[in-house]
């Protein structure tokens, strides 16, 4: 008659990690803003580095992102082959759409921002 259901127990330690990690990313990014305010003027072209695990998939999602904006990706595989550094040059308009672009490419998994 009652079937078993699953319940899932979250931990509140685990939720206010999540919360700090929130919170400390958006100290990073209005960081980010200010001293990109106080030291850019913009239009500005700007260098985007990531490094990314070696697949096609992941290039081309992030190809995407920059796409129609005029960007120059170059691309240069590392000594194992296991990762690629991408240097990403496009113009700029303000700190917001730099900030914008940094958090589309971070939801792709496996991305590190330099």
């Amino acid at each position: 008659m009652f079937k078993n259901k699953k319940i899932i127990i979250v931990p509140l330690p685990c939720y206010q990690y999540n919360q700090r990690a929130m919170s400390k990313e958006k100290d990073f990014y209005k960081k980010l803003k200010v001293s990109l305010t106080e030291t850019t003027e913009f239009p500005t072209q700007y260098m985007f580095k990531f490094i990314i695990p070696t697949d096609e998939v992941k290039f081309k999602t992030i190809e995407e992102i920059f796409d129609n904006l005029g960007a120059v990706i170059n691309s240069k595989p590392s000594k194992t082959g296991k990762y690629t550094s991408l240097t990403i040059l496009v113009k700029m308009e303000n700190p917001d759409q730099i900030i914008e672009k940094y958090k589309e490419v971070a939801k792709v998994e496996g991305v590190i921002s330099l």
